[in-house]
């Protein structure tokens, strides 16, 4: 165990966003799943906006990379245009 009263802090902090990225993470994967598997175009795009801004929101705060977002979302559009 750490002897510093900063080191015991730090692991606090450290825990506690270490929970909150994973929660945000699992949460953008599951939101990314459901829109690829849907099958109307119609739904898929109505869902589009919501899940773009989940992961812009990951990639600014740095739980995910920008470049990983961008080709999720990317991925994502060509998805939603290849649905008929």
């Amino acid at each position: 165990m750490a002897n510093h009263k900063s080191s015991i802090k730090r692991i606090r902090q450290e825990e506690k966003r270490r929970l909150h990225n994973r929660y945000y993470g699992k949460t953008m994967r599951n939101a990314v799943r459901k829109l690829r598997s849907t099958t109307e175009k119609a739904a898929a795009v109505a869902m589009f906006p919501s899940v773009a801004k989940v992961i812009d929101k990951l990639a600014k705060t740095n739980v995910i990379h920008k470049n990983k977002a961008s080709n999720l979302k990317s991925k994502l559009a060509l998805h939603i245009n290849k649905l008929a």
